[in-house]
């Protein structure tokens, strides 16, 4: 491929530009049998997301190039990748996290588990189908209150780590377990069912519960902290997992 170059701000910022080779795992179900690698050699700057560098591949030098990408702001999630060998967004991940020096090679791959569509893009319904299955949506039959219902601060506190998912299945496709039994509701729906079993003024937490105590939920885990490691918005996963595991022998004892 040839090389191109991200277009420097300013004359200052020009010193500061590397090559880079950009190695994509490409695959395009109507030509391909099988995946295969695509190397571009891209001029960018260290402060540079891999996000921008991606982008400039598919606007300027092969717009063949499929993947997700919306927000570019790490909020929607929509561009988790592997990016040398490690689950991230690619809009949060700077090219001086994943590259030392000019010359070096960054590796770009869709994320596992999930089938692959084309290039980078993979069919995310079977996560959002393990995401539906937990009832991720508030729920109380009560008559309304005169004002709001109220939360301790102590449970929202205990809430604010699982209300900041953002669904982009970096947890879930960084996991062993999921990728070898695809029914495992995986790390990203027990941390969704976390949000509500941990919210009082819920009422299904019992529902939730006997969801996470069947073979595809809780148990599943092997505890191998990948989940954790993957997250791009550093929620403890491992442990919201294990405080739910803690939660199903409560309710059996």
């Amino acid at each position: 491929m040839t090389q191109a170059q991200l277009t420097p701000s300013t004359p200052a910022t020009a010193a500061a530009m590397m090559t880079l080779k950009v190695k994509v795992l490409r695959f395009d179900p109507e030509k391909d049998k099988k995946a295969h690698w695509v190397t571009y050699e891209v001029e960018a700057q260290a402060a540079d997301r891999v996000l921008d560098v991606i982008n400039h591949v598919k606007w300027y030098m092969d717009p063949s190039l499929t993947f997700r990408r919306s927000c570019g702001h790490g909020i929607c999630g929509s561009d988790a990748m592997l990016i040398n060998g490690r689950n991230r967004l690619a809009c949060k991940t700077l090219l001086r996290d994943v590259v030392k020096k000019s010359g070096d090679t960054i590796t770009v791959e869709p994320i596992r588990g999930l089938k692959v569509e084309k290039d980078l893009l993979v069919d995310m319904e079977p996560f959002f189908d393990s995401y539906k299955a937990i009832m991720p949506y508030f729920i109380n039959e009560s008559p309304e209150p005169a004002a709001e219902r109220i939360q301790s601060p102590e449970l929202a506190e205990r809430m604010a780590h699982s209300s900041n998912c953002i669904l982009c299945a970096c947890c879930t496709t960084s996991c062993p377990i999921f990728w070898v039994n695809g029914s495992y509701l995986g790390p990203a729906s027990i941390v969704q069912a976390h949000r509500f079993i941990f919210d009082s003024r819920d009422e299904a937490t019992q529902q939730r519960l006997n969801i996470m105590n069947q073979n595809t939920g809780v148990w599943r885990c092997r505890t191998a902290y990948n989940c954790t490691e993957a997250c791009p918005r550093d929620i403890p996963i491992t442990q919201l997992i294990e405080e739910v595991k803690r939660a199903v022998m409560y309710q059996q004892s």
